[in-house]
């Protein structure tokens, strides 16, 4: 994507982090393009009324044109508002492209279909690759820490629940039952682009699956490095385990789905579609159980820390 942003307001390094971490997440919408026909344009501004900051953004497609202008009392604020706008006519763009070639066109007096190829079969569009072994041995090479992790947490959070016994799933079983699943050619594998979700989604079926044996014979006692501006990666801030730990201990009586949903979201970096991949539901159900872990949060942690802030801080951006 070519990106030319255009700032007539001090730049600061977080304006310019804030940028950055919205134009990656656009991006992600826009993979199905090739990525030299997509120009995007902005402009950071005062606003020209009153006090505040206006951003204008352009998005240009092969297909269309998006184009959003946001005022807000601060540059932080309209940035966002203004990505958000965009998101939003970029997932109708491209809903109606992928409709387009089975709309009814009126011919004469009577009608009939119109025989059109489909946007993702045209010279435009980026043929998604679907996930071969090598992805998956490439990232288990690189991310395997980071499995690891979320597959401990899901394992400590059944165990202090009473869903499974201590020492019931062991992590590394897990891992292999995930590597081996996603390698069986009974499986079928996702588009690439959605590798990690996939997996996170074939570990909580694993974990599911080693604990269902004795899930019967004990009762359940309660069924129902975060990705921030500030931070260079989600591992480094879940290197502060303490609170990771006490924000986790907090949330179990949040709900499952509110915790998951959560930590999902500010620890491990995923964006609202991968947890809704990965959760095997809507994107609105995802976002609704953030904000309501995010309100109980606030209620029942009130220690002030900066970590908690900037996660609940996050959490907002959803």
């Amino acid at each position: 994507m070519n990106v030319h942003i255009s700032y007539k307001v001090p730049k600061t390094p977080d304006l310019d982090k804030l940028i950055n971490q919205q134009v990656e997440k656009l991006g992600r919408y826009l993979q199905v393009f090739r990525p030299e026909l997509v120009h995007l344009k902005g402009v950071v501004e005062e606003n020209p009324v009153s006090e505040g900051a206006a951003v204008s953004l352009n998005l240009r497609l092969p297909s269309g044109q998006m184009a959003a202008q946001e005022i807000s009392a601060t540059a932080t604020a309209a940035i966002k508002e203004a990505f958000g706008a965009v998101t939003e006519q970029l997932k109708k763009h491209k809903q109606l492209l992928r409709n387009e070639h089975k709309w009814l066109r009126r011919r004469g007096p009577e009608t009939a279909r119109v025989e059109t190829v489909p946007f993702e079969q045209t010279v435009a569009a980026v043929k998604p690759e679907i996930i071969s072994a090598g992805d998956i041995a490439g990232y288990v090479d690189v991310n395997l820490p980071r499995l690891k992790r979320f597959i401990l947490r899901e394992i400590d959070y059944r165990e202090n629940e009473g869903q499974i016994l201590p020492r019931q799933v062991a992590a590394d079983d897990v891992v292999n039952e995930v590597i081996a699943e996603a390698l069986s050619d009974h499986q079928d594998r996702p588009e690439r682009m959605k590798l990690e979700p996939w997996l996170y989604r074939l570990a909580k079926r694993a974990i599911e699956r080693f604990s269902a044996p004795d899930r019967e014979e004990r009762p359940i006692a309660g069924e129902g490095a975060i990705a921030n501006p500030a931070a260079e990666s989600p591992e480094e801030l879940a290197a502060q385990h303490e609170l990771i730990r006490l924000v986790e201990m907090t949330l179990r009586d949040a709900g499952r789905n509110e915790r998951e949903a959560f930590i999902l979201y500010t620890i491990e970096g995923f964006t609202v579609e991968e947890i809704a991949d990965i959760a095997n539901c809507g994107v609105e159900n995802v976002r609704a159980s953030i904000r309501r872990a995010r309100e109980y949060l606030q209620r029942a942690l009130p220690v002030k820390d900066p970590l908690k802030e900037k996660l609940v801080e996050y959490s907002r951006t959803v």
